[in-house]
This record gives C-alpha cells, structure tokens and sequence, in this order.
C-alpha cells in the first residue's frame, strides 16, 4: 500500500511535470494559458467561475477542493469543490472595504484583514464558512496602515503595519484571530526613511514552522527582508539585491518552505517601469539574499513553493507566470495571464488569483 508520504511526492513529481510541459508551450495572447504545441490537453491554469470583478489579492487555498479568496469592495469567495462553483461569503456591509489578505484553516474557518489608514485595517473572522463574520480587530491609531498577516498554527498568528514612530507595528493573536494584541516594539529594528510594506498578495508577511516569521519591504533606499525567530518579538534586518530606492519599488512577496530556504519576488509595479531584478533567494533563513541568475523578466507580486519540492517554484504578476525547477536562481515565464497571488497546499494543488475576478487552478483542461 502507498503511504501518505509517497502519495504526497507522487502527486509532487505530476504538478512539477505538468509545470515543466508549459515550457514548451506555444506563445498565447495576453490573459489566456499557452498549450503544449503536441499536447491539445496541457496543462496550465485553468480559469475558474468566480461570477464577479473583484481583484483578489488575498488566497488561502485549503486543499484540491476547498480555497478562500479576499478582494476588493469587500468581497470574499469560497468554494468546496475544486473552483467549479464559488459561493459569494462576503461579510455584510463591507462593501468599502480593502480585503487584501485571507488565512483559512478549513472549510469553515477563515480570518481576513482589510488595509487602509486607522478605521480601515479591520480583521474579521468567521466559524461557520462565511454566513457570519466577527470583527476581531479594527485599527485605532492613524498612523498605522496594515498590510499583510500569517499564521503558524491554528492558533498563533501576526498581522503587520508599515511603520509607527520609526518602526513596524506587529499585532499578534494566540486564539486563531479572536482577539489581538500589539507586541511591544522594543525587539524591532528603526525602519528606513520612506520603508513601508506592500499590501500586494498577503505574501509581505510570511512564517514557517511553529516560530520562524519574515516581513518585507520596499520603499526605501533599500529593499530589506526582516526576520524574526521568536513570533514577531525581536527581529533582524537583511538587505536584499531587488532594486528599492522608490516608493513603488521593493520585494513584494516572500515564500519559505522551511525555515532556511526562501524567494523573495517583487521589482517596480508601475506598468511603464522594468524590474531587472525580480528576484532573489536565500539558504539561511533570510541572513543573506542573492540575486537570482535569471530573474523574473518583469514585476512579480506573489511566489509559492510547489508542494513538496525542494527546488520548484511559481511566481506571479501581471504580465504573467514563471516557473523555477532550481530554487529560485533561474526563471522561466509559462503564461502570460495576470495575476497577483499564488498558493499551494500540502494534498498538490496550486491557485493563483487576480484582477477582474480571475482565480485559477493549476490543472488540465
């Protein structure tokens, strides 16, 4: 009989294949997925019917048949059944709102976190698959602006804000997103002038394991990842090679699958700017970063280790997908949709979503 284990692998080694088929795909027109010139069945992202125009920048794909996804006008999906169908679980009267991060835990119970100056960061939080939501958190203090949260468990998890007197504000949780409290800032190193983060594809704030937590940023005259091994009580600061320097230039988005190796992603998200340098990995926890040998061709916003692979690897952006089958030193791009978030999920599936209402499965047509 197979193990759990070999199952896990074996479904691994199928979504690698399928990724590394794109390879030889022919060209396709903006927004569609290219097809293997031999293979009419290739696979690719296969766009899913959400039946809005959100954009979705917050994803939390449970497994092959259950994911959330938070966008804008307060918008929230789920399905339970592979993307055929969504059902529209958006909480009530949030139609002003920025829900740009989702951390779901199961079917049933999910957390989401609205950006925006003081009022607008909220955390909501619902128990029963989105028919009634709680607010768990909402924002008192001007300054602060959230961006992005993660979870370690079921229980532990930290939201981030860009910086309150010089330094970024961390806001914890030991009871699944019920209740919050701000950790104290004495752990965490002055940020730079300028230094914020981006609130681009929840992947700012990003943990592996039950203690490991990494932030990152952009605005300043560098791009730095910070690194915290204690749930967000003291942190470290490393430089980065993505070019900062501009308030719309950083990294963007971070992926670990362990607590030592990691890609960072991001660039310059203005249409009319490259990103030469979108890319970078690191082997030690975040100590150090270097470039990737042939980074992203343009501006990515989310990345995602594919399950159970040591060395494969998805990110995205607008103009499109690439895929790295060495740990993030050279890409190479396999569609030219656009999207701003990507996940994987331990049971070997992949989701990406976007603008327009785009949510997609990594899959055969």
């Amino acid at each position: 009989m197979t193990s759990m284990g070999n199952t896990r692998r074996l479904m691994s080694v199928g979504l690698i294949g399928a990724a590394l088929a794109l390879t030889l795909a022919a060209p396709a027109r903006a927004g569609e997925t290219p097809t293997a010139a031999t293979d009419g069945n290739a696979a690719g992202w296969q766009l899913t019917p959400t039946g809005t125009d959100a954009r979705f920048r917050g994803l939390a794909p449970v497994d092959r048949r259950t994911a959330w996804a938070a966008g804008s006008k307060g918008t929230v999906l789920r399905t339970t059944d592979g993307g055929r169908s969504w059902r529209n679980v958006s909480p009530p009267g949030a139609g002003e709102l920025e829900f740009r991060d989702v951390e779901a835990f199961d079917a049933r119970r999910a957390v989401v976190l609205a950006i925006g100056e003081g009022e607008a960061s909220r955390v909501l939080r619902t128990e029963d698959g989105g028919a009634t939501w709680t607010e768990s958190f909402r924002n008192t203090d001007p300054r602060a602006f959230y961006d992005c949260m993660t979870f370690f468990d079921r229980r532990h998890g930290l939201a981030m804000s860009d910086p309150v007197d010089g330094r970024y504000r961390i806001l914890s949780t030991r009871d699944g997103g019920r209740s919050w409290q701000v950790l104290p800032n004495t752990g965490m190193p002055d940020a730079l002038p300028g230094e914020a983060g981006f609130a681009a594809s929840g992947q700012c704030l990003v943990s592996a394991g039950p203690r490991d937590v990494w932030l990152a940023t952009g605005g300043g005259a560098t791009a730095r990842v910070l690194h915290s091994a204690d749930r967000g009580l003291t942190w470290t600061a490393t430089v980065t090679p993505i070019p900062a320097g501009d308030p719309a230039r950083g990294v963007f988005g971070l992926a670990f699958r362990d607590r030592a190796h990691g890609i960072a992603v991001g660039g310059d998200y203005r249409k009319d700017q490259p990103s030469p340098q979108a890319g970078a990995v690191t082997g030690n926890g975040g100590r150090g970063w270097r470039a990737s040998a042939t980074p992203p061709p343009a501006y990515r916003s989310g990345v995602a280790w594919l399950p159970h692979s040591r060395n494969a690897a998805l990110a995205v952006g607008p103009t499109g997908t690439d895929l790295t089958t060495d740990g993030g030193r050279t890409w190479r791009t396999v569609d030219t949709g656009s999207y701003d978030t990507v996940d994987c999920t331990p049971d070997g599936s992949c989701w990406a979503a976007g603008e327009k209402g785009r949510i997609a499965r990594f899959g055969r047509p």
